[in-house]
């Protein structure tokens, strides 16, 4: 009986294991197609401004294939990156991108420390509070943060407005909350033993979070430094409204006012300048990817 019965039941695993075989060769089809058009629906944009920019304008204005360059150019590139215009674009959108990343750590990391480990009344409440005010589009912000800075510039007599460092103050409205809420949830991740410890053996709290919580939540911080500053490179919208002299652009709204004239698009050196714009977060991405991922996952998942 007992040989019959793993008889009978060898078969019945097999198609089991086959069909959970079959199953999961299936999903990795579609995964693999469904990655297919994912890549091709997000690369065409960019594939066709690297096109673009290496044509020249007498090509663009002939219409012929747009998916294909007949006598391809390096001029965009060459007057573009021998422009002092669009140099001082670059200079002030990596300046002010730097001091906003800087200020919105020196804000965040103690204020995320202070909201996951030490726990204190409403801590819970102001920490969702935090993340809410990230939420408020910028578009509902703008108005009021320019008659607030017109009255302090009325009051003080201190020129803010058409200034590239107002941003520097605006800036950071935007990367604090959403950065404090994903080291948040990364400290909320860390072990209490270690703080426990830490205090134990005498540290203060700000020892324990320069020597045990810093090095260890390091994933967590280059996500939020990665965050602040892609959000200061590309921001749009506020140095639009800020800023409007040409030696005060930064590059996204440098490029748009100064290469549109009219009715004129100069969609040669337009598409060069975006390439060129999205080059530094391509490259900090490249390289911090993984770093970036592991610590939004943190934030989402704690807290």
């Amino acid at each position: 009986m007992s040989t019959m019965a793993i008889d009978k039941a060898g078969p019945r695993r097999n198609v089991k294991y086959g069909s959970m075989s079959r199953d999961r060769t299936w999903a990795l089809r579609w995964s693999y197609f469904f990655l297919v058009l994912f890549a091709i629906f997000f690369l065409t944009p960019p594939l066709y401004m690297v096109i673009t920019s290496l044509k020249s304008s007498a090509e663009i204005s002939a219409a012929t294939n747009p998916w294909w360059v007949f006598h391809p150019t390096l001029s965009n590139y060459v007057e573009l990156l021998t422009s002092n215009q669009f140099l001082r674009f670059f200079w002030n959108s990596s300046i002010v991108s730097l001091v906003v990343v800087f200020v919105t750590m020196l804000i965040s990391i103690p204020a995320a420390f202070a909201l996951a480990r030490m726990k204190f009344w409403g801590s819970a409440t102001l920490a969702t509070g935090v993340f809410l005010t990230y939420l408020v589009p910028d578009s509902l912000l703008f108005i009021p943060l320019f008659k607030m800075f017109a009255l302090v510039q009325d009051l003080t007599g201190i020129t803010l407005l058409n200034r590239w460092y107002v941003l520097l103050f605006i800036y950071p409205t935007l990367t604090v909350p959403f950065c404090t809420w994903i080291m948040i949830g990364y400290f909320a991740s860390i072990p209490k033993e270690l703080d426990e410890a830490a205090i134990i053996d005498g540290a203060s709290w700000l020892q324990t979070l320069t020597r045990i919580f810093i090095p260890v939540a390091l994933p967590g911080l280059i996500a939020a430094t990665i965050f602040a500053f892609t959000v200061s490179w590309a921001q749009f919208l506020y140095p639009l409204v800020f800023t409007t002299s040409i030696d005060q652009l930064v590059l996204p709204v440098g490029i748009t006012t100064t290469l549109i004239k009219g009715d004129v698009f100069n969609w040669g050196q337009i598409m060069t300048g975006a390439l060129l714009g999205a080059a530094p977060p391509l490259i900090i991405y490249a390289f911090l990817m993984d770093y970036y991922i592991a610590g939004l996952t943190a934030g989402a998942t704690k807290g």
